[in-house]
């Protein structure tokens, strides 16, 4: 099993945005069962909140499934139990360099770096703009399943 999880400052929009969509996408690929996915945040701020309302209005206007949850902390155990841990920007990098300290494995990447146009993923909350947002999050989860299902050779 893969074990996926999306990282941002608060884990009301962009990191669980990114979970149902990565969810969706293996969903749809009948391949669900092979990975464990899941969000987190670097801050202690959200903790409980639910996915942010314009994170929710976009998922349901894409047909993408979600469900109710609260913002969680990742914590420097959380390392050992993921292969991969995925930042929305380079903000979130510094952030989680603090709480995880190294990445020895090599674990941790902006999700954009598997596109073919690595950046970082702008901030809905306070840019307003959950479809740009949304757009980058679609493109960085295709790309990083298609890098997973090119290692799986599925």
């Amino acid at each position: 099993m893969i074990h996926i999880m999306f990282v941002c400052h608060g884990n009301i929009c962009r990191s669980p945005m990114a979970e149902f969509v990565m969810k969706d996408l293996v969903e749809k690929r009948g391949i669900g069962h092979l990975f464990h996915i899941t969000s987190s945040a670097t801050s202690r701020e959200e903790i409980g909140n639910d996915t942010h309302p314009g994170t929710r209005k976009k998922l349901k206007e894409m047909g993408i499934p979600l469900t109710k949850r609260g913002a969680i902390q990742i914590t420097s155990a959380d390392y050992a139990n993921y292969d991969y841990i995925l930042c929305m920007d380079s903000h979130n990098l510094r952030n989680l360099g603090r709480i995880i300290s190294n990445d020895p494995d090599q674990k941790v990447r902006r999700l954009l770096d598997f596109s073919k146009n690595p950046r970082d993923i702008a901030d809905p909350w306070y840019t307003g703009n959950f479809d740009i947002t949304y757009n980058d999050v679609v493109e960085g989860c295709e790309a990083l399943l298609q890098t997973l299902l090119e290692d799986l050779q599925y």
